[in-house]
């Protein structure tokens, strides 16, 4: 960060690295990519943990984005590493964790325009019509599941 003076008013805060200081941009510039949120997804709603699972995932990622992905997305402190090489293990941190009520509006959104969505309507209908309870639950389950 670069401190800005302007005039004789109090110092102003420049960021760099940002394209802007919407809040809009500032979530798209950490997992705004196709890929991010897919790996998050994973972790959150599959049992999916290692490098080789998150490869076999339906969507087919390629090898150089998968890796670079999760550098990323530990690099921003979504998630954590736990061990060496391909055998590592990945879990969401307490920062990836708070992008489940996003994750369940996504899930919710995309149920109502997406007549071929793989969401179990019975998990959609509970995050339409119980979704404090059901993010309390799932999110105490991630917890336990990814030792926070």
């Amino acid at each position: 960060m670069q401190v800005k003076q302007d005039y004789e008013e109090e110092p102003q805060v420049k960021r760099t690295g940002r394209r802007s200081d919407c809040p809009i941009n500032f979530a798209l510039q950490i997992f705004g990519d196709t890929w991010s949120l897919l790996v998050i997804r994973d972790l959150m709603f599959t049992d999916r943990r290692t490098y080789s699972e998150f490869l076999s995932a339906e969507e087919g990622i390629a090898t150089n984005i998968l890796a670079t992905r999760l550098n990323q997305l530990q690099a921003t402190g979504l998630i954590r590493r736990r061990g060496r090489g391909r055998s590592a293990t990945y879990g969401l941190t307490e920062k990836g964790l708070d992008l489940l009520p996003a994750m369940l509006e996504l899930i919710s959104w995309s149920a109502r325009y997406d007549a071929r969505t793989a969401a179990p309507p019975a998990f959609v209908t509970r995050i339409r019509t119980e979704r404090k309870t059901l993010a309390d639950e799932l999110r105490a389950g991630l917890k336990r599941r990814h030792g926070l």
